[in-house]
């Protein structure tokens, strides 16, 4: 399979076309080998318009949804980037070829060691992967400059929204009533923190961070 050809029409088919235009973005997903990121029972769809699950119940965002994401972010090639619930390391890559680094926080610690197994192939040399709770995100390299969920979530905790630079922005998809969530962004401005809608989408939720059931006689 020409895996070259299949992210080139990934880049025109699947996110130009959704408004995405930052060359930087284009550039870095149009490098990284998503191929190398998903199960062998997987390499041949890697391309396709969808999230792919990457095993124990986690997903590699699809396409689109992380191109409008990163874009929203308005990368910097001196920024500081915290990559929340990297599953297999695909956003992870993707943010390394554009920032000056990133630190990437997974809970399984079988795709956390596969993260990093994974970077290490492409030559990933400024990203690395942390194993621990997702909710604690990783404070002794804070502040970032952009913080990204690579998954839906039900509440951002204040633990992680701390850890956000000044001036930052934190990528975050809210978990919707219905199938759909909602993907903002909030930038920080002191201690306040303004929101911005970019689009609804359909996006497992991250372990850690589902719903709590209400309390029930």
């Amino acid at each position: 399979m020409d895996y070259a050809l299949s992210r080139s029409n990934m880049i025109e088919g699947q996110i130009k076309t959704n408004r995405v235009a930052d060359p930087y973005v284009l550039d870095a997903m149009g490098a990284v080998p998503r191929e190398v990121f998903v199960p062998t029972s997987k390499k041949g769809v890697a391309y396709i318009d969808d999230a792919l699950e990457v095993g124990n119940g986690r997903f590699v965002l699809e396409p689109m949804v992380l191109a409008r994401m990163l874009e929203t972010a308005e990368l910097d090639e001196n920024d500081i980037v915290l990559d929340i619930g990297c599953n297999t390391g695909y956003s992870t890559a993707v943010l390394a070829k554009i920032v000056s680094m990133v630190v990437a926080i997974e809970s399984d610690e079988e795709l956390a060691t596969a993260a990093t197994k994974n970077l290490s192939q492409i030559g990933i040399d400024n990203a690395v992967v942390v194993t621990g709770d997702m909710k604690d995100g990783v404070e002794k390299q804070a502040p970032y400059n952009v913080i990204l969920f690579n998954g839906a979530i039900s509440q951002l905790p204040d633990s992680i929204k701390n850890q956000l630079a000044d001036g930052g922005r934190l990528l975050v998809i809210e978990q919707g009533k219905a199938t759909m969530s909602n993907v903002c962004v909030y930038t920080r401005n002191g201690d306040i923190f303004s929101k911005h809608d970019i689009m609804e989408a359909g996006v497992a939720t991250l372990p850690g961070f589902e719903k709590e059931s209400a309390f029930t006689f």
